[in-house]
């Protein structure tokens, strides 16, 4: 029997992604998981006692997670399916093209902006990923249209992180290049690689791809870390808990989102998006920050602003396509 158009098979069975209830359960469950992955690398920071100018050392820390991810994920889609899960002969080139943009471009600056960060700015900043991925698919791979709306969303978008870095003073002293700089990078990464997804996916198993893509990303930060001084000194039961947490949080989030991608238009999966910066505020200030010194008034504004920015950007009424 023929496959349905939007529908994945799993095991003999077919299970349709792109129906409403499944489209809002995974995606919002994509971004839970991403909301959580800021507040829960602080605290990896923490236990391994990493210090935020150690460089070096973070990206040994994030080549550990992601290689572990891409390990946990090729496993364990391997024995779902009775059969060893690797990408196509020629389509490791694809894999390359994804691990340095998606893994190691994205992340190297991603890992050092959040130690140079406060957690609840860095879960903020995060809600401008959809804003720029959909740029990126108007501007690069011309799959979208910009319009009058989406302009709009990407002025509240921008009024969102200025508000989240105003410090009275104003934002000279409230951002850096080290920090909030090197988040803005990591997200404009992760647009490009949302784009290479969608296209890459449509020739060969999205799964495979993120899986293997992340064995290899994160094997070249474990040894570009290693060579640049990195060690993971102090090593405990916790620390190892949250490292293999955050391996599981990107082997299920990455490979869910690589799936939703594949079988539905890009602008129907981003506009869940916004639900990441709401978890990742309401997670940031009960695991990390705290609420003595945050200012919850400015960032809740913030916070509004941008997901108003993410809303108006996804729900612009788009042209079918050939």
């Amino acid at each position: 029997m023929q496959e349905q158009r939007g529908s994945v098979k799993t095991a003999g069975k077919s299970w349709n992604l792109t129906h409403p209830l499944a489209v809002v359960l995974l995606a919002g469950l994509c971004n839970l998981l991403w909301g959580s992955a800021i507040p829960m690398i602080n605290t990896g920071y923490r236990l391994f006692g990493i210090q935020s100018g150690q460089t070096a050392t973070q990206i040994l820390f994030a080549g550990c997670r992601f290689f572990l991810a891409g390990l946990f994920t090729i496993v364990f889609v391997s024995i779902g399916r009775c059969r060893v899960v690797l990408p196509k002969r020629g389509s490791w080139g694809n894999v390359a093209r994804l691990a340095f943009v998606q893994t190691v471009t994205q992340y190297v600056f991603f890992y050092i902006g959040v130690a140079n960060t406060q957690s609840v700015k860095g879960a903020i900043i995060q809600g401008l990923n959809a804003f720029m991925s959909m740029l990126i698919a108007c501007w690069v791979f011309k799959t979208e249209r910009m319009d009058a709306r989406k302009w709009l969303g990407g002025v509240l978008g921008v009024l969102g992180v200025v508000l989240v870095n105003w410090d009275g003073s104003g934002l000279g002293g409230g951002m850096r290049l080290i920090g909030e700089g090197f988040l803005m990078i990591s997200m404009l990464a992760s647009a490009v690689s949302a784009g290479l997804i969608k296209q890459y996916g449509q020739k060969d198993d999205p799964v495979a791809l993120s899986g293997c893509q992340f064995m290899l990303g994160g094997l070249v930060m474990i040894v570009c870390g290693l060579v640049a001084g990195g060690r993971l000194a102090q090593v405990s039961v916790a620390a190892v808990g949250v490292l293999v947490y955050l391996a599981m949080l990107s082997a299920v989030a990455y490979t869910l989102w690589a799936v939703l991608l594949r079988v539905n238009p890009v602008s129907r999966v981003a506009v869940f998006m916004f639900l990441q910066p709401v978890f990742g505020v309401l997670l940031s200030i009960l695991l990390v920050d705290g609420t003595q010194n945050v200012p919850l008034a400015r960032y809740g504004v913030a916070l509004v602003s941008v997901c108003l920015s993410i809303a108006i950007i996804n729900r612009s009424p788009e042209k079918a396509h050939a």
